[in-house]
């Protein structure tokens, strides 16, 4: 597996654990605020670090450490995912997967075989909006719906979650967005960050620019898309709003 970076130790990442996250390159997306542009774009421009190199790490850190985050970029793209997931096992490690859910066949091998024990996966948008906000012309959003079901059907703790990008959501949308996710057993809507490293500001989705500066939406805001969410769903949350 190829793993552009390494974070030793976060409190953040894999709710209720001390993780380690390591980060694979590209995806089959490409939204525009992505926080790891240059890992979705070009990550043979950075640092590979060797699997042994990180499961070493692993094993030094067992006793402090608890669980492994894997992220990206996207994960399921990696041919060797699985490999590396039972190493950290082996190694008694809780095992948490990002994942944009595109690849639910991935996922529902992932899944069946029992090897993950929390899923966070990104909801980019309503169905309606979802190539423009994943900047995926022709985006087959089934495959989403299919990733979710599996979700529901998997057995274990798992999360979905949309970054709120001023320009490319609206508030009205979350209804839409909540009724699609009904039944879920957590929601989170984060606020858009420009980490320095985002994919792009000006981007052609199915045909429509995405341009000009995004911002992030105010609190207020971001409070009226949860309580149309929370019609369909007992926990929606905040993230990152001050």
């Amino acid at each position: 597996m190829k793993i552009h970076g390494l974070q030793k130790t976060t409190l953040l990442d894999y709710p209720g654990h001390v993780a380690a996250t390591v980060f694979t390159g590209g995806c089959n997306f490409r939204c525009p605020f992505c926080q790891n542009g240059s890992l979705v774009l070009a990550p043979e421009s950075q640092p590979l670090i060797p699997v042994e190199e990180v499961l070493a790490h692993l094993r030094k850190r067992r006793g402090i450490l608890e669980g492994v985050c894997i992220t990206g970029g996207e994960p399921t793209l990696e041919g060797d995912l699985r490999e590396f997931i039972l190493q950290c096992r082996e190694l008694g490690y809780l095992v948490k997967l990002d994942t944009n859910g595109y690849r639910p066949e991935v996922l529902g091998q992932l899944l069946q075989e029992g090897i993950l024990d929390y899923v966070a996966m990104d909801i980019k948008a309503s169905p309606e909006n979802y190539g423009r906000a994943a900047d995926c012309p022709n985006c087959d959003v089934e495959r989403i719906g299919e990733s979710i079901r599996l979700l529901r059907a998997g057995g274990i703790p798992y999360e979905l979650r949309t970054t709120v990008v001023k320009g490319i959501h609206t508030v009205e949308e979350f209804e839409e967005i909540g009724r699609w996710l009904a039944g879920s057993p957590a929601y989170y809507l984060q606020a858009y960050r420009d980490g320095g490293d985002i994919l792009g500001a000006e981007h052609q989705a199915q045909g429509t620019a995405i341009s000009g500066r995004m911002e992030a939406f105010t609190k207020q805001e971001m409070e009226e898309m949860a309580a149309l969410a929370r019609k369909y769903m007992d926990k929606v949350a905040l993230r990152g709003v001050e």
